[in-house]
């Protein structure tokens, strides 16, 4: 078994990286901004069903400081990096997304280098593989890259796309032989362990209060948690993995009026607040006269930007839950959690 860091620990995928790798028998250290942090995440880690939580260690780390990474990483085999910047709305200034999201991603591979690691799995995302491209056809596959020039194209997707260049860049010209592994994935449903949300079970908590009255006509790609961070678990020791990147995706992308569908259908009276109609594209962008997010939804009406997981099931063998028992999976928790209102 393997010495691993897990960059981001508290996060959503972090911390089901984390249950896989303890399950899997690793040592497994993790960063968190705040140390506070621990004593929550080691509770709803235990929640979960890990039971060898000895084998976890915390250090204090920032994605946008130098402090604290050569502690963490020294010693280690791989890295898991997963921590990046999310937010639920847009800044005004993209650099709050791109510089954190890019610095931070070459200050951890610049630590693991230094550190000896032999091989540094990013988290990444579709959203630095199918945007900027318009009206699309055929389905995205891992030869893709977001044009960060292309319409619309938000800050999110410039932080990812940008992020995943400059480690790719960074490992083969500074890298010193040091192998990377990249994971994208679209919209992440599933278990939430905790509080700390992903925007896309933010968006399922928000329908099952009731608190979308209308949707536009935008598609999302789906796929559970679980098989994101098994996929990142594969990918550290594969060989076959060795410098690639994979899709992570269950099926075809979803609207929002078809992933509350399938929370009524599986949820019953507990999704009974899931309803709301889907606004048509003229209203769409009569709104957008005035409104910001309207205006931002506007360039991807109807685009549904299908990816293929043909390289995940071929060269990881991986196979995926479905699309309906991701978004199951996550109204089920946020209710055990007691997280709807």
């Amino acid at each position: 078994m393997s010495t691993v860091l897990v960059t981001g620990g508290s996060g959503f995928v972090g911390g089901h990286v984390i249950l896989q790798l303890l399950k899997a028998g690793h040592e497994v250290r993790t960063t968190v901004r705040n140390p506070a942090k621990e004593a929550a995440v080691r509770d709803s880690l235990a929640k979960a069903g890990a039971t060898n939580l000895d084998k976890l260690s915390f250090f204090a780390a920032d994605l946008e400081k130098d402090a604290g990474w050569a502690e963490a990483v020294a010693g280690c085999e791989y890295v898991q990096h997963v921590a990046s910047p999310f937010p639920i709305a847009q800044p005004k200034d993209e650099n709050e997304l791109i510089r954190p999201a890019v610095d931070g991603t070459l200050r951890v591979l610049r630590a693991a280098r230094d550190a000896g690691v032999k091989r540094v799995v990013q988290t990444s995302s579709f959203a630095a593989v199918g945007y900027g491209h318009g009206h699309r056809d055929s389905r995205y596959d891992e030869t893709d890259w977001t044009d960060v020039d292309g319409p619309a194209v938000q800050p999110y997707m410039k932080s990812k796309t940008l992020a995943e260049r400059a480690a790719w860049d960074f490992v083969e010209r500074e890298g010193k032989g040091m192998e990377l592994a990249v994971v994208n994935p679209v919209g992440i449903f599933g278990p939430a362990l905790n509080a700390d949300l992903s925007t896309s079970i933010e968006l399922v908590k928000r329908m099952l209060e009731g608190k979308l009255p209308g949707a536009p006509r935008l598609y999302l790609g789906a796929v559970d948690v679980r098989d994101v961070a098994g996929m990142q678990v594969k990918a550290m020791t594969d060989p076959a993995a060795r410098n690639q990147r994979f899709l992570a995706v269950a099926g075809g992308a979803l609207s929002m009026f078809e992933m509350a569908s399938i929370l009524r259908a599986h949820l019953g009276d507990k999704a009974a607040k899931a309803k709301f109609r889907e606004l048509p594209d003229w209203l769409v962008k009569l709104v957008a006269i005035f409104n910001p997010l309207a205006r931002e939804a506007v360039p991807r009406l109807g685009i549904k930007g299908e990816a293929s997981n043909a390289k995940a099931r071929d060269v990881l063998g991986w196979t995926f839950r479905s699309n309906e028992e991701a978004i199951t999976a996550s109204g089920e928790s946020l209710i055990r959690l007691g997280m709807v209102r």
